[in-house]
């Protein structure tokens, strides 16, 4: 496995609407072993491997964009204000390190609840839970520096480094750097296949499956597979029903989440797959988020749509940790998939 390239994208900085430095990774990847790569207006990046003949279209879509902020305002002692793009706990922000991407180069920053000390707070205070708003990124500069050097718009992300742990990897933006990663991977690692590949690197994920669904109606794909994390639950505090799913039990076949209910005949398709090349595998019911392709399930008339997940303790945190033996599965899955796309019947037959 590429772990270099892993850690790579994961290190990264891309919040929604500023994917860039990702979409040049997944492009330099991709660039000699597809046949056409481009772009789109809302900046998916479409990487086309061309198939031995039918011309029916697999797309593949895994989102670039990981939860974070940016500038919205500058106060008058060089404290930033943020707006959230993503889903953070505020309960996970505290006296985090984060990134300023402003446009002069990255400034460090301290993400800091505005709050009084801990030794001076009420009973009642101290049992309050943190808010969103009360949150700002000290960045050690003025207010004139600070204003000088710093825009509205700016992208703050959180400042983390990549990890191994045993058997485990660990950093700030597995969701869903992990999924980009696999598809990279499968794609290379895929064979002789009939159908079209399109591998899109979407955006804007995040706030409303906004990329993929807009290239899902432009490409007007035959199939569709998101690639996504999913939650791996499997830790102290959590009752074994709210598992999800576990690090280590392998990929994950998802059956619905709220944004989809899987195709069935895809789910039970990449189930035989999965026995039949003895990858290990694990079924997923999500019962809150959603992936790339309930945006693209709905267009055209309905697309057979399904998502192939890599279970992920701690997500929306900075430490987002996968399994890398789900990781393997996940990729050697999807390219058995994509070899055997369009050799089964998707249809709803009525007799």
């Amino acid at each position: 496995m590429n772990v270099e390239l892993l850690k790579e994208l994961t290190e990264a900085a891309g919040v929604p609407g500023q994917e860039d430095l990702i979409r040049r990774i997944v492009y330099r990847e991709l660039k000699d072993v597809c046949d056409e790569i481009t772009t789109d207006a809302l900046g998916n990046l479409i990487c086309i491997k061309k198939g031995s003949g039918s011309g029916k279209k697999l797309m593949l879509a895994a989102h670039m964009d990981e939860i974070g902020f940016v500038v919205k305002y500058i106060d008058d002692n060089g404290f930033l204000r943020i707006h959230p793009l993503g889903g953070f706990d505020p309960r996970m922000m505290a006296a985090q390190r984060v990134i300023v991407h402003a446009k002069s180069g990255p400034r460090n920053g301290l993400l800091m609840l505005g709050t009084k000390p801990k030794h001076m707070l009420s009973p009642t205070e101290a049992n309050a839970g943190p808010k969103l708003e009360d949150y700002f990124v000290d960045t050690g500069l003025t207010k004139d520096e600070a204003k000088a050097q710093i825009r509205i718009g700016d992208m703050v992300t959180m400042n983390r480094d990549f990890q191994t742990m045993g058997d485990l990897y660990t950093c700030k933006s597995m969701d869903d750097r992990c999924a980009v990663f696999v598809m990279i991977e499968a794609v290379k690692a895929a064979k002789s296949h009939d159908v079209d590949v399109y591998a899109v690197a979407t955006t804007q994920e995040e706030i409303g499956l906004r990329g993929a669904t807009a290239a899902g109606s432009g490409l007007k794909p035959d199939f569709c597979v998101a690639l996504d994390v999913t939650l791996a639950n499997d830790f102290p505090g959590i009752p074994a029903e709210y598992c999800v799913t576990k690090l280590g039990e392998g990929t994950a076949i998802k059956v619905l989440d709220s944004s989809l209910i899987c195709h069935p005949k895809m789910v039970e398709h990449f189930e035989d797959l999965a026995i039949k090349n003895k990858i290990k595998y694990q079924l997923e019911l999500l019962t809150a988020g959603g992936t790339d392709a309930g945006g693209v399930q709905r267009q055209n008339g309905g697309v057979p749509s399904f998502t192939l997940s890599i279970p992920t303790r701690y997500i929306h945190t900075v430490n987002e940790t996968v399994h890398k033996d789900d990781v393997q599965a996940s990729i050697d899955l999807l390219a058995r998939y994509i070899e055997d796309c369009g050799t089964r019947d998707y249809s709803f037959k009525l007799d």
